[in-house]
């Protein structure tokens, strides 16, 4: 089996398991996902399909961490590059960046936004009986995290994982203003 035809199957069983975890009412869990090599939580009531890279058209005039429109299955979305919006790389290309495993995580659409997140590499599922909450803690700089950064929580290796709320991720005033003032 090639790497290639691994990922698309790790990525067909991970669809089928977000679809079976919709399925059970009041289930918290969520898909683990890097970016800019830092590990993320995105809820799993909150995520919706996930895709290979497609095409995506430049708009011009709009933030560096916007990466454009795609069409993800006749819809047509908005692509945030996950690790350029929170500051964690300057650039589109990132080097060491397997091309292979980026993947696109949209939105789920009961949040009526029409976007999805490029993200670096997915990193499985995870339930809260795999983690633990970390007490929380402020930011490095000081200040505060933004809303939609949630809690903390390590797994049983010591990692650190960051939950990031798509809910208020999709209401934060900086992800809705895509245009570069000029």
């Amino acid at each position: 089996m090639t790497q290639k035809e691994a990922l698309m199957e790790l990525q067909g069983r991970l669809t089928e398991k977000l679809q079976a975890v919709r399925s059970v009412s009041n289930t918290v869990g969520w898909l683990a996902v890097e970016s800019a090599g830092r590990p993320f939580l995105l809820p799993l009531a909150e995520s919706g399909e996930i895709f290979p890279v497609t095409t995506v058209v430049a708009v011009p005039h709009t933030q560096p961490w916007f990466m454009g429109v795609a069409n993800l299955r006749g819809t047509l979305s908005g692509v945030v590059d996950l690790g350029g919006f929170l500051g964690l790389r300057t650039t589109r290309a990132q080097p060491g960046r397997d091309q292979a495993q980026v993947r696109m995580v949209a939105f789920n659409p009961g949040l009526e936004v029409n976007a999805a997140l490029l993200i670096d590499r997915l990193a499985g599922l995870r339930n809260p009986v795999q983690l633990t909450l970390e007490p929380e803690s402020e930011t490095t700089d000081g200040g505060a995290h933004p809303a939609f950064a949630s809690a903390l929580y390590r797994d049983e290796t010591g990692r650190v994982w960051q939950e990031l709320r798509l809910a208020l991720l999709a209401r934060d005033e900086r992800f809705l203003h895509i245009l570069d003032r000029v």
